[in-house]
């Protein structure tokens, strides 16, 4: 059966509104970019701190957009529809909702928030409905994913007229089960306002993203939105993490208010455990413990961060009322998302690994797991982003020193500092540990250095970048993909890697 569409007049309702123009016009789409606004289409006019939208109001006028939504009472010689709204990201958030029909009321929806452990959990949760026979959504940082359909990701969590047509697309397709990434600035922005989630996972909170937040209590804050109904409706299952002190604050305040709530853990009792885990360059094991039985599970995932990750995952799929059976099947052969201490493969007698960890507590996370795999040295590479957050820079420099046997500090993503002072910072921590370091600005030299120097048994861990394929120097953007570097060393060195 078709169904009516939405009107101007509904999304003035549930966006409250102030509407000039023909209430009865029915709306298709609604876009806060300029070059996807065309007829039938509403423009979202953000007004944001480098770019003001209302410039782009005449040119989509132009292409046939119907109107505009806007902060602003609509100019004095405006022909068109004009929505003035007290917020404009909440009420872009409501109304694409409204104009696509909340597709996700017709998805099981997951939202996963926390600092670290979100993209894998991600991919982890989203091969559960694909070992199932069935196709699945998901967004998040590497990828947007449409059943087999793949498309590059723009940003961790799409911007809400982006994410509601995505979801109804996946429902039009055929899909039962959404996965999505909800990071605090995405939420602080209204991204997530509208959506209806089955599944809102809590993985954990370390210092991260501070430039934004400024304290870990409004960070604190922002991921609290996923859970405690500011976006919405309340998610129907909350699944949490019970070893993280704010998870513990977090489960235990939604249980007194009367909300299902799934815990998972390793050192604390919960619903869904791990005991007994062991771990190797090839993956790891343990005894999986949920409330309806227990069983030896085998991963290939790589380290004590990813336990907590495939637990996350196993109480997920049990809250979307998947068997155990399907939900082993799936996570024992996933091997989660890119750049995720994933190995470049070769025939020499060390190792290179290169891994996404851009914080401090997650670069102690992947080397916990190095010196947990590795018999020989570990040799890190890794530097810090220019225009971010500088309050980690000596923090990571204190985790890297701390863990490593040797460590090569370089340039990330510089951006518009001068990276010679970006390093000057992560020094300070570095320093701190008295472990030998050394400054290689260079990245693709530094990566070059590190294979060069690894000997038998040793561990060359490339951090920071994992799955980018790019650079950002200055303004400008060049193409770097750590693997393909970590591939031309080890050419270089007589081992040519493996595919």
């Amino acid at each position: 059966m078709t169904k009516q569409p939405v009107t101007l007049k509904q999304v003035a309702e549930v966006t409250g509104g102030k509407l000039t123009g023909d209430g009865n016009v029915a709306v298709t789409d609604i876009s806060h970019d300029s070059r996807r606004a065309g007829p039938d289409g509403l423009f979202v006019a953000v007004r944001g701190g480098l770019l003001d939208a209302h410039k782009f109001v005449p040119q989509v006028m132009s292409h046939g957009a119907l109107g505009v939504i806007s902060e602003l009472e609509p100019p004095a010689d405006f022909n068109g529809a004009w929505l003035q709204v007290a917020n404009v990201r909440r009420a872009m958030a409501l109304a694409a909702a409204e104009v696509h029909r909340h597709p996700s009321r017709e998805l099981q929806l997951v939202g996963i928030t926390g600092t670290n452990g979100k993209t894998t959990t991600a991919y982890l949760i989203a091969s559960i409905p694909e070992a199932a026979g069935e196709p699945v959504a998901m967004t998040g940082t590497v990828e947007y994913r449409l059943g087999p359909e793949r498309r590059k990701a723009e940003r961790t969590t799409p911007e809400a007229t982006d994410m509601q047509r995505m979801l109804r697309e996946a429902v039009e397709i055929g899909c039962r089960t959404g996965v999505m990434e909800a990071s605090s600035q995405a939420m602080d922005f209204h991204r997530c306002d509208g959506l209806e989630y089955a599944v809102a996972v809590f993985s954990n909170l370390t210092r991260d993203h501070l430039d934004y937040h400024k304290t870990m209590e409004n960070y604190w804050v922002a991921k609290q939105r996923l859970f405690d109904g500011r976006l919405g409706a309340r998610p129907r299952v909350s699944v949490i993490n019970v070893d993280d002190p704010y998870g513990v604050e977090l489960a235990e305040r939604l249980a007194r208010e009367g909300l299902r709530v799934v815990t998972y853990a390793v050192n604390s009792e919960a619903d869904v455990t791990a005991r007994d885990a062991e771990f190797s360059l090839e993956g790891m094991s343990f005894n999986l413990r949920t409330p309806e039985e227990e069983r030896e599970f085998h991963s290939p995932l790589v380290g004590p961060p990813h336990i907590y990750n495939t637990l996350a995952a196993v109480a997920s799929g049990l809250a979307l009322g998947y068997d155990l059976d399907v939900i082993t099947r799936a996570l024992e052969k996933c091997n989660g998302a890119p750049g995720r201490f994933e190995r470049v493969a070769h025939d020499g007698q060390f190792a290179v690994v290169v891994d996404y960890a851009h914080s401090d507590d997650a670069l102690l996370n992947v080397l916990r797991t190095a010196r947990e795999v590795t018999k020989g040295r570990i040799i890190t590479v890794f530097g810090c982003g220019g225009d971010r957050d500088g309050s980690k820079r000596a923090p990571m420099g204190k985790a890297a020193g701390s863990l490593s046997d040797v460590v090569i500090l370089t340039s990330d993503n510089p951006r518009t500092e001068d990276p010679e002072k970006i390093l000057s910072d992560v020094e300070i921590g570095i320093q701190s540990t008295g472990k030998p370091y050394r400054k290689i600005a260079d990245r693709r030299e530094a990566i070059h250095q590190a294979i060069s120097e690894a000997s038998s048994d040793d561990l060359v861990l490339i951090a920071g970048k994992g799955h980018e394929d790019y650079q950002i120097l200055g303004r400008e953007i060049f193409h770097f993909d750590d693997k393909e570097v970590a591939r031309e060393a080890l050419a270089e060195k007589g081992l040519p890697a493996k595919r």
